[in-house]
């Protein structure tokens, strides 16, 4: 009999340079100096970079890999790498295998190309890959073959950050200070550092790789751009937690195979709310590794689902009228002993740490709101905020009835009684008693607090994690900061806590978000609202933000200005394919098959007249056609003249119009179009339906 358990032991990390592999192919003294060198004690010798590279050649060549890459993630939102051999011409016209130090550290990738906001001109290529110690390198086996992969960051020359690796680092390092300067103040003499920690939740959709191969708009932006809703959709929520699709589950399989072998956790898998949607979760990780693995974990969805002759979608919205993905992000901090600071204990009420650090959290929350919502804005998750199981746009924060009632006591100054733990009684012999959890979960939440860990719902689902976090770790290490300085002035904890929820409960809300009461008790408790990623890509480079990043040593302002720009140049020009994929579409495959359908009637009613008969429903549908393609080439024009107007326009004025006019233009051309694929007969609509891509896997 096949021992799983055995398989899986054996393959899981088998392609990762990892601690074990590590252990055994580097000398002893070597290994603790890299130890001590990932853990921030010690600067890199390159002599001990020579030994690891020489290490980790020699392991990757047994492996099968011919090439080796630095992997970095620059500001296009996606990963990026260039190969190189390790064949070195040995002068006599044979080769050897060589891999030094140096190559090992650094690399110099073309970067003239890469958006840097203006921080490198087109003619000035030069920048420099430095490889990260703290995640380890990798080998990708595909269909390419296999190569060696090195985590790097990416700088100008200049030695700016033109990547999301960077700030990410800047900003683990500077969270780690600060909560260790309130642990010391705390009395804990022992914790050397602490270290954020991440688990994303990935939901995605699969289609039929037919159907994504007759839709331009899914080829093109990810998302369908035209499309009526099918007979049925989520409403009888029979898909979510319900049995996986053999086809499906044959994918899911051969994916957590492939993710095992890097050493990904991955651990959750199961349908989601809407049709063909589904979800993986992996366990906790630190920071910085799991959001590299996160990059993986997509890219290699998307490799698998294509061997199983599927297509794994992962924009936010890819279909209108049901549910969108996203991808919730699991943040808590621990230190380098294993405490979660974030963990209640038993006796949260008594638990000054805790509620210390979750105190840090609210008014962080509070206070850098727009940051927070900044984090999670995309064109893509525009489409998707506020609907269904995505939060809206508005932040606040999750307590649960348990931890706001503490908290409301310490601000009222009484005694923060002991709660005793419920028990469920099920009233059958068989099931066992169950212990009640402190609080209940809130799915309209933004940034809800869930028993050890804060999840952050708004995340995208097709984004890279290292801005949330980055932005997470750097507003609480800087509010961690400011209670540094209040506590060593007068180490009274429970003022402090006192002093920061009676000043930021306003951001505390335990109720439905989706509800139009919280949007206007929202407005009124004074917090702010951005509903377009647009209107809040600009708060980067408020006064506030830059000096938050400046004191936190996470960011520079020409740094923030440069990405500031970037977010605004890619806002235009996702949205500005998407306008012309939709023109593309209306014009050259809706609008003739469409006036075939048209032709098709026309004639037929014409034959039947000829003989005698009644036409007065192909009249009806007739009039009723042409009613509805007036709208829709109206739409068309409309579209197109808005289109040539943005081309025009300043790259100033051009992320304005593109939110408040062209995307307006789309939906409307979305709504005729959708109109007339109800009135046209199947065969001749040009493209797979709703019904199709949602139900026939």
């Amino acid at each position: 009999m096949k021992n799983v358990e055995s398989d899986i032991m054996k393959i899981f990390g088998m392609n990762v340079f990892g601690d074990a592999v590590m252990q055994q192919r580097l000398p002893k003294n070597v290994y603790e100096q890299l130890q001590q060198i990932i853990k921030g004690h010690l600067a890199l010798d390159i002599n001990i970079a020579e030994i690891v590279a020489n290490a980790m050649k020699d392991w990757a060549i047994e492996k099968g890999a011919t090439h080796y890459t630095h992997w970095f993630q620059p500001l296009t939102g996606i990963t990026a790498e260039k190969h190189e051999s390790f064949i070195s011409p040995n002068g006599d016209g044979s080769i050897i295998m060589e891999f030094s130090g140096k190559e090992l550290v650094q690399g110099e990738p073309d970067a003239s190309s890469f958006p840097s906001g203006g921080l490198r001109a087109t003619f000035e290529a030069r920048g420099y890959t430095v490889w990260d110690v703290t995640s380890p390198a990798f080998i990708k086996d595909d269909e390419n073959g296999k190569t060696l992969y090195i985590p790097t960051a990416f700088t100008s020359y200049t030695g700016e950050a033109l990547d999301k690796k960077t700030p990410l680092l800047r900003s683990v390092e500077s969270l780690s200070k600060q909560v260790i300067r309130v642990l010391r103040l705390l009395g804990d003499n022992t914790s050397e550092y602490a270290v954020p920690s991440v688990g994303p939740e990935q939901e995605y959709f699969l289609v039929d790789e037919n159907y994504y191969n007759e839709r331009l708009d899914l080829q093109m932006t990810g998302r369908t751009l035209f499309g009526a809703p099918a007979p049925k959709g989520q409403e009888l929520d029979d898909h979510y937690f319900g049995s996986i699709k053999e086809r499906v589950s044959l994918f899911m399989n051969d994916l957590d195979m492939e993710l095992w072998k890097l050493g990904i956790s991955a651990k959750t898998k199961h349908n989601e709310v809407a049709p063909n949607q589904y979800e993986l979760a992996v366990v906790y990780g630190e920071c910085n590794v799991t959001i590299d693995q996160n990059h993986l974990v997509m890219e290699i969805m998307k490799r698998v689902a294509r061997r199983h002759k599927m297509v794994c979608l992962l924009h936010e919205k890819p279909f209108a009228r049901i549910n969108g993905s996203g991808k919730h992000n699991n943040w808590s901090i621990s230190t380098d002993k294993g405490v979660n600071l974030l963990s209640p204990g038993k006796t949260p009420e008594d638990n000054k740490r805790f509620l210390l650090f979750i105190a840090a959290a609210i008014k962080a929350v509070d206070v850098h709101a727009d940051l927070l919502r900044l984090s999670a804005s995309t064109p893509g998750n525009d489409h998707r905020l506020g609907g269904n199981e995505a939060p809206p746009a508005i932040i606040s924060v999750y307590l649960g009835q348990t931890l706001t009632s503490i908290f409301e006591k310490i601000e009222a100054g009484e005694k923060v009684d002991k709660k005793v733990k419920e028990i469920f009684n099920f009233g059958v012999t068989t099931l066992p008693d169950i212990s009640k959890d402190d609080t209940d979960r809130n799915r309209t939440s933004p940034f809800a607090f869930t028993l050890n860990k804060f999840e952050f719902r708004m995340t995208p689902s097709q984004g890279s994690l290292a801005r949330p976090n980055m932005i997470l770790n750097t507003i609480i290490a800087d509010t961690l900061a400011e209670f540094a300085e209040i506590l060593e002035k007068d180490n009274n904890v429970e003022a402090l806590l006192k002093d920061v929820y009676s000043k930021h409960k306003r951001i505390v809300f335990n109720g439905d978000g989706y509800s139009e009461k919280w949007h206007k008790e929202a407005k009124e408790r004074g917090l702010p609202h951005f509903n377009k990623s647009v209107d809040v890509y600009p708060e980067l480079c408020s006064e506030k933000n830059v000096a938050l990043f400046d004191r936190q040593k996470v960011l520079s302002k020409n740094e923030l200005t440069a990405r500031m720009l970037i977010f605004l140049e890619n806002y235009v020009k996702k949205n500005h394919i998407e306008a012309s994929t939709m023109l593309h579409m209306a014009e050259r495959q809706i609008l003739p098959s469409i006036l075939e359908y048209q032709g098709m009637i026309a004639e037929s009613a014409h034959n039947l007249q000829m003989i005698g008969l009644k036409v007065a429903l192909q009249i009806e549908l007739l009039k009723d056609i042409a009613k509805k393609l007036e709208v829709f080439s109206a739409c068309i024009a409309k579209l197109k003249s808005d289109i040539k107007k943005l081309e025009s326009l300043s790259e100033e004025e051009a992320p304005v119009f593109t939110g408040d006019i062209l995307v307006v233009d789309m939906e409307k051309l979305r709504e005729a179009g959708d109109a007339l694929e109800e009135v046209c007969g199947l065969e001749y609509w040009p493209m797979p339906t709703y019904a199709d891509m949602l139900f026939k896997i």
